[in-house]
């Protein structure tokens, strides 16, 4: 360990007593808890001794069973969670045994005579440029590979594996960034609070943050000012830590937050306004397992069915007979309620192989979405199929709607397609084309439903998984607000359902905006469910009509957030 990595956090600059260090605000609420840093291992030198060449075959095979042991931890603990969290710990199981990453650590072993572990550090560093040069998702998996790779050194080493300290005591968690990890582990019993340097609204940590309901801010530029052992007050939803605040102060904002925080867990629904005005609550899925717990909960339906999540694995297109039995559940798990389907959104950070070309230059701007039909036009058509089969029987409500939409000509057509089946039809708003002729669109199919982060990412041209660029894609900028508010205004004036998908949809003060903007429904994890119930069920609709219209004067995403707490009366 380095003395670098905990006490040189703070030697830039020390704030004085009472002052505040801001970023984005991910998952609102207050802690109030000594500071700790996340200690990052020493990476080892990249060269050593070289070894004798009648070892390196043994050296090599010393890392291989180091690599399988930390991916088999890695699998168990994915095994034993669920949802996002379970996902991103089984990705990084699967980097651990990559066999790009084997082949490049057998060359340095074999050819060049470098012990395990320096080759494994080697090999690493040039895929960690590799990653970073591809942007997107492979950029944002650079954390995940230098976790790897201090796992596997560990294990090489004899060492315990690295990763976040368990406290004794209630802490606030700083760092620069969280491996999925570490952030799959977090205890929301000890980690009261999880501040992080990069990341953004939509990163790993920030949605298993959400998940677990620990408040949480991200991209705090200035987060190094905070020393160890601080005790700081985190206040997730203004995105603010105030270093050594006034403890009286501190601790009734926490006894309050901790008020509500029981409110929460107390409410039951329906969600609707002081003066009665409902609000449509789902949830976004992935597979039938998530389904039936969520169903367990307060949402009415399924909001957003990402039915690529479900084939990210396969090599080949599975048949209509293997998709209808993996989407049935879902409709079950929801048999009297809405379930909206998403057709397959494979492309730019979700490649499927059957699915998308080999290569492409700039896969966020690529063949992503609906537009893999015009490669593979079967693809579309057997899922259709596959999808109507697994609603025969559904009582309730079964939609379905295309991804990355852009012109009128593939919104009708799509429309059409799933309306010949017998189910309503609609399209996501996630080009801003289509936010802008939102009601030229809405002519032409039975609903749409905002797709948030890619708006976002799409409206302010920063890539939503970048850690850098977490500011520009706050789905509180104005430009974007302002879009879902024209797509809202269309919905109204032509009496179709205009719903929100994205990530936005969880931010309990946005959903209170977005249902004043006239946003019909709300989907969200369905952790978040409870929160945004709650505090939908505590304003009157005619306040988040207010909060609605006051944001219109917003100058960025912060004066827009403060704008719409004040007009809803919140503190």
């Amino acid at each position: 360990m380095t003395q670098e990595n905990t006490e040189g956090h703070a030697a830039d600059v020390v704030k004085a007593p009472g002052t505040d260090v801001h970023g984005t605000p991910v998952v609102s609420g207050m802690a109030y808890a000594p500071a700790m840093w996340v200690v990052r291992p020493d990476v080892p030198p990249a060269t050593a001794p070289s070894i004798a060449e009648d070892k390196r075959d043994a050296e090599f095979a010393r890392y291989q069973a180091a690599a399988k042991v930390v991916a088999e931890r890695l699998t168990v603990r994915g095994d034993a969670t669920i949802g996002h969290a379970s996902d991103v710990l089984k990705m990084s199981a699967s980097l651990a045994t990559d066999r790009g990453i084997a082949k490049e650590v057998k060359v340095r072993i074999s050819k060049q005579g470098l012990p395990a572990i320096q080759s494994l550090v080697g090999a690493t560093d040039k895929f960690v440029t590799m990653f970073e040069k591809a942007g997107g998702l492979m950029a944002e998996r650079v954390t995940d590979l230098r976790d790897v790779r201090d796992r596997v050194v560990a294990e090489i080493q004899g060492q315990p594996e690295p990763g976040i300290p368990v406290p004794t005591e209630p802490v606030v968690l700083l760092a620069d960034d969280l491996a999925p990890a570490d952030t799959a582990g977090l205890d929301p019993e000890l980690i009261v609070g999880v501040a992080t340097e990069l990341g953004g609204p939509t990163s790993h940590t920030a949605i298993i943050a959400r998940q677990l309901g620990i408040p949480c801010i991200v991209a705090m530029r200035e987060l190094r000012q905070v020393k160890p052992g601080d005790l700081v007050l985190l206040d997730g939803g203004k995105g603010r830590i105030t270093i050594n605040a006034d403890p009286a102060v501190a601790e009734d904002k926490v006894a309050k937050d901790h008020e509500w925080r029981e409110k929460v867990r107390a409410w039951r629904g329906p969600a609707q306004t002081t003066d009665g005005h409902h609000a449509e609550l789902l949830v976004n899925v992935q597979d039938g397992t998530t389904a039936a717990k969520a169903a367990q909960g307060q949402a009415e339906g399924v909001g957003l069915f990402r039915t690529e999540f479900c084939f990210l694995d396969a090599k080949t297109e599975p048949s209509i007979e293997e998709q209808t039995s993996i989407y049935s559940p879902v409709f079950e798990a929801f048999s009297h309620g809405k379930v909206v389907v998403r057709t397959l959104d494979a492309g730019s950070d979700k490649p499927i192989a059957y699915a998308n070309l080999d290569d492409e230059e700039n896969p966020a701007l690529g063949v992503r979405g609906l537009r893999i039909t015009g490669q593979n036009p079967e693809l579309l058509q057997d899922q259709l199929d596959a999808i109507a089969k697994a609603s025969q029987g559904h009582e309730g409500k079964s939609w379905v709607m295309a991804p990355m939409v852009s012109t009128l000509r593939e919104a009708e057509w799509f429309t059409q397609e799933v309306r010949r089946r017998g189910m309503t039809g609609g399209i996501m708003v996630e080009v801003p084309a289509v936010a802008v002729m939102a009601e030229e669109f809405l002519k032409v199919v039975d609903f749409v439903s905002l797709g948030t982060n890619d708006l976002t990412q799409y409206t302010m041209a920063a890539d939503r998984l970048s850690p850098h660029l977490a500011e520009y894609t706050d789905p509180w900028q104005p430009a974007v607000l302002k879009l879902i508010a024209q797509t809202a205004a269309a919905g109204k004036k032509l009496g179709k359902p205009v719903g929100v998908c994205g990530e936005a949809a969880a931010d309990p003060i946005l959903a209170c905006v977005l249902l004043g903007m006239g946003v019909t429904s709300l989907s969200m994890a369905a952790s978040a469910v409870s929160t945004v119930g709650a505090q939908v069920s505590a304003v009157s609709f005619s306040q988040c009509e207010a909060a609605a219209a006051v944001i219109n004067d917003a100058r960025d995403a912060k004066h827009a957030r403060n704008l719409a707490t004040e007009a809803l009366g919140i503190r």
